[in-house]
């Protein structure tokens, strides 16, 4: 008698809730930067013991933040924070101006790299066309970390940055026929074609990378977006407001053409009036949201509604980086 009223009630309940189809974008998440980036503070904090700092955030991810905080990591903006001493000093993954090891160096302080290859990438190429007198132009947005590292790599004046098409129409560079591009890692695709296009057009002998700038994960996250996108009536993408692959996500899915479009860290920030009649929801996470922060969500939604999940999958992931050398070494084994 228990275990059949327990069914009905059971039954009662979920004949409650309304039904919501959840499409589960692959790949999203974590890149092989990022998940190099957080090994990188980890096996630091495991060799040297905490506290270990980290100059900016690791990666743009406040629970991902929050979570190296308590295992001993400290965050801090500037090397002046940071008192004298042997507790290595981590640079993000974003990368930094040469300025800040430099600094780092004259102060005699212990530095550990975790500037994401691609993005190391994108430094060794200005510096090469530098090398080749060229100006270089750079396509990406004002003030984000990745941006100011990149054109910390060579002296002032020799690169500027191009935010959009306005931009381009105005410029007028000494020589013409002495430039070169390189561009931020996490931008839209589709913005950065636009814009790249048009550089071409005014600039009909500038040079560019051999390959893409826009990091592999960027362009997959965004790929299998626009795939998930026109198939449903909202798309919440899990990451950071001041993460740029993550907004650059959601805007993917309201340039396709989805009504509702959110970012969202947690499953507290969610507005369920905008929800309320939603029946087909499409989940990603942007490259330095982790998996748990998805989980989260589904079972938020899961509390609501009757669930199913079906995963859209456009490719398979398979890179990894190594980490740097002075954390690889038989002493941090």
């Amino acid at each position: 008698m228990s275990d059949a009223l327990s069914t009905t009630q059971t039954a009662s309940v979920n004949a409650e809730k309304p039904p919501l189809e959840i499409l589960l974008c692959a790949p999203r998440g974590f890149c092989a930067g990022v998940v190099r980036a957080i090994d990188v503070v980890e096996r630091a904090l495991a060799i040297y013991g905490p506290p270990v700092y980290v100059r900016h955030e690791i990666v743009h991810n406040k629970y991902v933040v929050e979570s190296l905080k308590r295992k001993g990591a400290v965050f801090v903006r500037e090397l002046d924070e940071v008192p004298d001493g042997s507790a290595p000093v981590i640079f993000s993954a974003h990368g930094v101006a040469k300025t800040v090891p430099n600094n780092a160096d004259s102060r005699g302080l212990t530095t550990i790299d975790a500037t994401c290859p691609l993005v190391t990438k994108v430094h060794r190429e200005a510096e090469i066309h530098h090398k080749r007198g060229r100006h270089v132009l750079l396509v990406g947005h004002s003030g984000h970390p990745e941006v100011v590292g990149t054109m910390g790599q060579l002296p002032k004046g020799s690169i500027t940055l191009v935010e959009d098409l306005e931009q381009i129409a105005a410029l007028e560079p000494e020589s013409r026929d002495n430039l070169a591009w390189v561009t931020q890692t996490t931008l839209s695709v589709d913005d950065t074609h636009h814009i790249v296009e048009a550089l071409k057009k005014k600039f009909p002998t500038i040079t560019g990378p051999h390959k893409d700038d826009i990091c592999y994960a960027t362009t997959n996250r965004q790929e299998a977006v626009k795939q998930v996108a026109p198939l449903v009536d909202a798309v919440i993408v899990v990451g950071s407001s001041n993460s740029s692959n993550s907004q650059r996500l959601r805007e993917v899915a309201e340039r396709v053409g989805c009504p509702i479009t959110r970012l969202v860290l947690r499953a507290e920030e969610i507005d369920w009036d905008a929800f309320k009649d939603v029946r087909r929801l499409g989940l990603t996470a942007g490259a330095s949201a982790p998996e748990v922060l998805v989980e989260e969500i589904i079972d938020a939604f899961a509390a609501r509604y009757t669930v199913t999940v079906d995963t859209v999958s456009t490719v398979v992931e398979d890179m990894s980086f190594p980490l740097p050398r002075e954390l690889r070494s038989e002493a941090a084994e």
